[in-house]
């Protein structure tokens, strides 16, 4: 069912649906995270994508870095779930969604980020401390919760 949104929109076009997202904050050695600069909104996010039916989230999250960056995945660990009004998204061509957005972080991988160029058409790490300012409304939640994670772990 590797089409089942594309199918779904074409029954109930633009209106808004539930959607389950798997995504992976990567880290590395340096501590900066991977960001990729989004092709349908313009704006920089961490790489993710929906769950499809009957797919194991954990395997969404890895095969969606997979596909989006080039990088493979050795470990994840799960951060968080996000969801509610700051999740609820409209995509530039109309369609809406409310996101149920599993989040993973990944510091143990393989491979070296690329964009794909078909959903990014750049991938690279920045410091925590020096984001973009255009960052995919959906992903503003988890990062600023990563933000916060970070700097109490300094504070420690």
């Amino acid at each position: 069912m590797k089409d089942y949104l594309k199918n779904l929109r074409k029954l109930v076009g633009h209106m808004p649906i539930l959607v389950c997202g798997a995504s992976v904050i990567v880290e590395n050695e340096k501590g900066e995270i991977l960001l990729q600069l989004r092709t349908d909104n313009n704006c920089w996010g961490y790489p993710g994508g929906s769950v499809d039916i009957n797919e194991v989230v954990e395997d969404a999250a890895k095969r969606e870095l997979f596909e989006e960056t080039g990088i493979v995945a050795n470990h994840l660990e799960l951060f968080g779930v996000f969801s509610g009004k700051e999740l609820y998204y409209i995509y530039p061509h109309g369609d809406e969604i409310s996101n149920v957005d599993v989040v993973y972080i990944c510091k143990d991988y393989q491979g070296e980020a690329r964009a794909d160029l078909v959903e990014s058409s750049d991938a690279r790490f920045f410091p925590i401390d020096k984001l973009p300012d255009n960052i995919s409304p959906p992903c503003v939640p988890a990062l600023m919760k990563y933000k916060e994670r970070g700097s109490a772990a300094s504070r420690s």
